[in-house]
């Protein structure tokens, strides 16, 4: 087994290369000078099973060149099977079509990553599961929610808790860590007037003297994070924070965060956050390092995955 690593989030996958006491694949993966991608792999990989460790976040399109540049790279270096490891996916929230003559850029990224040349992909939370029905080839599709359960014990213990979905849509995911943590469950009714912005309508559930952590998938410019976090506290909850799994974090992200009613963000590592970020300081960060890891070792060993969350 070896684990080669993008540009995108080289702190994460030295992570995981320390959680398997492996280290990462030596290879070069650069720029020319007009900004096409090099990849040269710098060890012997013919008849290994490789895991190509690359998040396809901001700049999406590079760090997504770069995946499958070096998924190319290992099929012609005779690799025996190319897994894909993007902790976070990029282009998942367009997974259908929301108008005439609009596309479904997530089935696009998939063919990609499947005709580059990936035997498997390796994921977390996407932001609809029926993505894994886009690849032709095996996909696992890991949650974060027992990282954060075990962080949320760890944090508020003995706490009036109750987890609320921001929308209707995350619903499922945001039941799963309720019952995780054994408490109630609300829900956030919202109507999105347009990309990137959103009006909270009302809060289905009674969330007075709670301490409430919203859960979601992604924070993108936390608008409709903060707009949630603000109804709760007007419907009378104690607190109220948040545990989100990917921290995109774009444009006005960390300024409203820090203006906002919420106590704390807490995201995890599969975005490597940049300095402005790790600054803001209601943000912190847990790692699912361990998680992939273990889910990377079972994979190469033909152990179960889903055992994980048992």
């Amino acid at each position: 087994m070896k684990l080669l690593a993008g540009n995108s989030n080289k702190t994460l996958a030295a992570a995981i290369g320390d959680y398997l006491d492996l280290p990462l694949t030596k290879a070069q993966v650069r720029r020319f000078a007009d900004n096409e991608i090099f990849v040269a792999i710098d060890e012997n990989v013919r008849g290994e099973d490789v895991f190509v460790i690359q998040s396809t976040s901001f700049p999406a399109n590079d760090n997504l060149m770069e995946l499958l540049i070096c998924i190319d790279a290992l099929q012609r270096a005779s690799a025996r099977r190319i897994t894909a490891v993007t902790p976070y996916f990029g282009y998942a929230r367009q997974d259908r079509k929301t108008g005439g003559r609009t596309p479904i850029s997530a089935k696009v990224v998939a063919n990609l990553i499947t005709r580059a040349g990936a035997d498997r992909v390796l994921t977390l939370d996407l932001h609809a599961g029926q993505i894994q029905g886009f690849f032709d080839i095996p996909t696992d599709n890991l949650v974060a929610f027992p990282v954060m359960a075990e962080d949320i014990r760890r944090r508020h213990k003995g706490e009036n808790l109750m987890i609320v979905s921001p929308d209707v849509g995350g619903v499922v995911r945001a039941r799963q860590l309720a019952d995780r943590l054994n408490v109630p469950l609300a829900i956030v009714d919202k109507r999105r007037a347009k990309p990137g912005e959103s009006e909270v309508m009302n809060i289905i559930g009674d969330v007075r003297g709670f301490d409430c952590i919203l859960f979601d998938d992604i924070v993108d410019t936390a608008g409709t994070l903060c707009n949630a976090a603000k109804a709760i506290m007007d419907d009378g909850a104690s607190s109220v924070s948040a545990y989100v799994s990917h921290g995109v974090l774009s444009g006005p992200a960390c300024e409203r965060l820090s203006k906002s009613v919420l106590t704390e963000l807490v995201i995890t590592d599969t975005i490597e956050a940049p300095e402005l970020v790790r600054n803001c300081g209601k943000i912190r960060t847990v790692s699912v390092a361990p998680l992939i890891g273990e889910a990377i070792r079972r994979i190469a060993n033909e152990e179960s995955v889903s055992k994980l969350f048992d």
